[in-house]
């Protein structure tokens, strides 16, 4: 695959005149549409006319030194769940196609554009946002990076829910994504595809002009080819300063490996891969400590009867999926309707249990800088192989399950590849309570160079 530039590097270059943001949309415009690309499947709208007008526009900017940021004129995906004004917001889905289009653009999308980024297009997604495998059957699914050569229909899975956004950014069809993550949907498209995506503190990302997976869960985060590159995209979506990212030095660094279930069931090449990193980092002088997680024992029971993501999506589509229940994709609505069956006195519980298990949880971590596990359990399946329902189910299951445990505990969370160059991807996640964002960032940037040895 290319290496292209951080955002760092545009900034730079759009600084020095070396290139302008005319040019990198119409760098990115074209490999979307080279026919022997996966951007047919990774967009399904390309904004073409108002991405190069905006470029234009930032490139005046620019000469007047009037830009409204340093990273003015780069341009980025927006997964198909977010609003953009004038768009329809179908949400990977057919059921939406009749709806109106948005009145204004997400919150998080005028963010970006306010920083001057420049929206080049709407990315693929499971339907829904409600899978981590990234499998479109209304639109495609658009392959990802591992084994791309193996054969027409052959290939991978992007992960997901926001494939696009992870298949975009790896392409070079946009330099940042902008993606959601209810219970890994920005960490395990990264991982599946070797770059980094970052869950934030919840609370701290604005989730308005967002078609709603789980209230409770949904957070709202990038993806992009380095931790400075996610903290910055992050910075922007959370209306904070832009703030140079100082890595923290890996000597020192106090990091937990939960054993309870995050270990449990890796795939070969998983397992040696994590093994390897966390041996790194401990030749560079990291404290690392392997500590039982009792608490997260409580997760699979809370989450029996589909927890918070069953119970809140179908609240949302009770109605549309009575009326148009048959264009969803099964494999979706079977798991919406799942909340058709939990009670208030149901709900009601998994609210009072998930406090109790973030306090618990937080007070468990305390001493550590942060947790590191594995993204996902495990690697990159076939997409051929998941044509089988029982299938499907497992590798979903395993996809999500430590990405999961963060989102049930109100925390934040990056994914960093962790693999060699030319073995499959695996990602390593670096984990902490909510509201630790700067510090996990901080650690992230410390150790990326040194994991993948």
């Amino acid at each position: 695959m290319p290496d292209f530039p951080t955002l760092a590097t545009l900034a730079a270059d759009l600084e020095s005149g070396r290139t302008t943001s005319r040019k990198l949309v119409e760098a990115c415009i074209a490999r979307i549409a080279d026919p022997a690309g996966e951007g047919q499947r990774t967009f399904l709208h390309v904004d073409k006319d108002a991405a190069l007008a905006t470029a234009d526009a930032m490139d005046i900017l620019r000469k007047a030194k009037a830009a409204p940021s340093r990273y003015a004129g780069i341009p980025v995906s927006i997964k198909d769940l977010f609003d953009i004004k004038g768009q329809v917001t179908r949400a990977g889905s057919r059921a939406l196609n009749d709806s109106p289009p948005a009145e204004q653009d997400a919150a998080t999308v005028a963010r970006l554009r306010k920083a001057g980024f420049v929206v080049i297009g709407r990315t693929n997604m499971t339907e829904f946002a409600y899978s981590g495998i990234g499998i479109n059957p209304h639109y495609g699914t658009p392959k990802g990076a591992w084994n791309r050569g193996e054969g027409q229909g052959q290939g991978h899975v992007p992960g997901g829910s926001s494939s696009g956004a992870a298949v975009s950014v790896l392409d070079g069809m946009a330099h940042g994504a902008l993606g959601t993550d209810t219970g890994g949907s920005c960490r395990i498209p990264a991982a599946f595809n070797g770059i980094v995506g970052y869950k934030p503190t919840q609370r701290r990302v604005p989730l308005d002009g967002a078609v709603p997976l789980s209230f409770s869960l949904d957070s709202i985060g990038p993806l992009a080819r380095s931790v400075s590159c996610c903290a910055i995209l992050d910075a922007v979506l959370a209306n904070e300063p832009i703030v140079a990212l100082k890595p923290r030095p890996v000597k020192g660094m106090r990091l937990a490996v939960p054993t309870t279930i995050a270990l449990d069931d890796l795939d070969a090449e998983v397992s040696e891969t994590f093994e390897r990193a966390l041996k790194s980092l401990a030749d560079h002088g990291a404290i690392i400590e392997r500590i039982e997680m009792a608490e997260f024992h409580d997760i699979g029971p809370m989450n029996a009867k589909g927890g918070f993501a069953a119970s809140e999506s179908y609240a949302w589509h009770r109605y549309l999926i009575t009326a148009k229940g048959d264009v969803y994709d099964p494999r979706v609505s079977v798991r919406i309707l799942r909340g058709e069956a939990q009670s208030a006195a149901d709900y009601i519980d998994l609210l009072n249990e998930r406090r109790s298990l973030i306090a618990r949880v937080n007070a468990r971590i305390a001493p550590y800088d942060a947790l590191v596990l594995p993204t996902t359990a495990n690697t990159p399946p076939k997409i051929a192989d998941l044509a089988d329902d029982k299938a499907f189910t497992t590798q979903n299951l395993r996809a999500l399950r430590n990405c999961t445990l963060i989102n049930m505990i109100d925390g934040c969370a990056i994914s960093l590849p962790a693999h060699r160059e030319g073995d499959v991807p695996v990602g390593l996640m670096l984990a902490g309570a909510g509201g630790s964002d700067r510090r996990i960032f901080e650690l992230a940037a410390g150790m990326e160079a040194v994991i993948r040895v």
